[in-house]
């Protein structure tokens, strides 16, 4: 962009003071927006020419004036010139103010990221999970990767964040890293977060995002059949790793839990409730959101099976989530599954092939789950062949009585 910065000297005419003279004002023009301030300079108004824009005659009062107006000038544009240097989104009252000794701060992106961060940890515990603002760390991370590749620098205003940042961002995330694109999703939402940030904080004018659309990729979660989850829970391991991971896995898919919950879970999440049933009561630990769990018989003749095999009241002897899913990969062809069989993959098989396939309803495994909304169950509410073998069953069952009603 070609800024166009311009200075000039008028004399404020209106206002005459004791010695019968005028002040000169400094106005300045930066892309059409205008600034002015006083510039403690005096003069008689008959000594003013306003075509040269300075003091009139070879007098050694006007050199005087005409030698600090062109000092006024040379530093406003010096503060000018190293401004644009670090900002390419400057104010003609950044100007003003670096010429009167005004501080004006530089809030620099990676650097409020961070303060950002931050602050998010002293939550951490109360309102966010580790899992949160680790997320949040690697979005700062992968910003810090696609600056120093694109612009050859440690950091970068805020200001010069724009569409078209945002846009090389959005496909330096593909390029580089592989992103899918609902995992960029996440990405720029938290960029968008410290935008909007900044925006609040009168740090910058527009919002770079106003044009800029991001976009979710509708996507199909996997999820195990009844039968595929048979054939898993039938197979005779001759490994004890693979069975340990078949058994939590089947573990999971029975309750819902996510890997870092299976793996946190103890002793004291196990609670008799109202009903007199075994109940797995827990926070996720991604959202601090509560979780009430039936404890059903195959979860809970797991447990029994690894009972006091664990230290510090741990229930279920978890590995490394990407152990864990190298060997659900070796479990998968073991058992002649096609799927990508992931962890993750236990849960939805429980919100869909275990709960919602059977008729539960949908605000229950809402709870069950510890969403924070009805939106994220709906994902797995899928019309499969045995929800629909499972609904019409119900309704033969309530359609009995009519069935001596036809004379045949």
């Amino acid at each position: 962009m070609n800024n166009v910065f311009k200075v000039f000297f008028y004399p404020r005419k209106n206002y005459v003071n004791k010695n019968g003279e005028v002040g000169i004002r400094v106005f300045l023009s930066l892309n059409g927006d205008r600034t002015q301030f006083a510039s403690e300079l005096t003069i008689p108004l008959e000594m003013w020419d306003d075509e040269e824009n300075r003091a009139f005659g070879k007098s050694s009062k006007a050199k005087v004036i005409n030698n600090k107006l062109d000092d006024i000038e040379a530093t406003l544009k010096f503060h000018y010139r190293e401004l644009t240097r670090h900002d390419l989104f400057i104010t003609v009252h950044q100007v003003r103010d670096a010429f009167l000794g005004v501080t004006v701060k530089i809030h620099m992106l990676l650097e409020v990221f961070k303060e950002h961060n931050e602050e998010l940890s002293k939550r951490l515990g109360k309102d966010i999970s580790s899992c949160a603002i680790a997320k949040y760390k690697r979005t700062s991370e992968r910003l810090t990767d696609f600056i120093k590749s694109q612009f050859k620098k440690s950091d970068i205003p805020l200001k010069q964040i724009n569409y078209g940042f945002i846009n090389s961002f959005d496909n330096y995330l593909t390029s580089v890293w592989d992103c899918g694109t609902n995992t960029k999703v996440k990405y720029l939402q938290h960029l968008k977060r410290i935008t909007t940030l900044a925006k609040n904080n009168g740090w910058i004018q527009a919002d770079p995002f106003v044009n800029f659309k991001i976009k979710r990729k509708k996507s199909d979660r996997g999820y195990l059949m009844q039968e595929e989850l048979m054939v898993i829970m039938q197979k005779k391991f001759t490994i004890r790793r693979l069975e340990h991971v078949r058994d939590i896995f089947v573990f999971s898919c029975f309750t819902g839990l996510s890997y870092i919950d299976v793996k946190k879970l103890k002793g004291n999440h196990i609670k008799n409730s109202f009903d007199g049933n075994l109940w797995i009561k827990k926070k996720r630990e991604k959202t601090g959101i509560q979780s009430d769990i039936l404890l059903l018989d195959i979860p809970k003749m797991i447990l029994d099976k690894y009972k006091g095999m664990m230290p510090e009241d741990l229930l279920l002897p978890v590995i490394s989530n990407q152990r864990l899913n190298a060997y659900l990969k070796e479990i998968a062809d073991l058992c002649g599954i096609e799927k990508n069989l992931t962890f993750h993959l236990a849960r939805h098989t429980f919100a869909t092939t275990i709960t919602l396939a059977k008729g539960v309803p949908m605000e229950t495994v809402s709870k069950m789950l510890g969403h924070t909304s009805l939106k994220t169950t709906q994902i797995y509410a899928r019309i499969t062949d045995q929800k629909i073998g499972y609904d019409m069953q119900e309704l033969s069952k309530k359609l009995q009585s009519m069935d001596k009603a036809l004379d045949l």
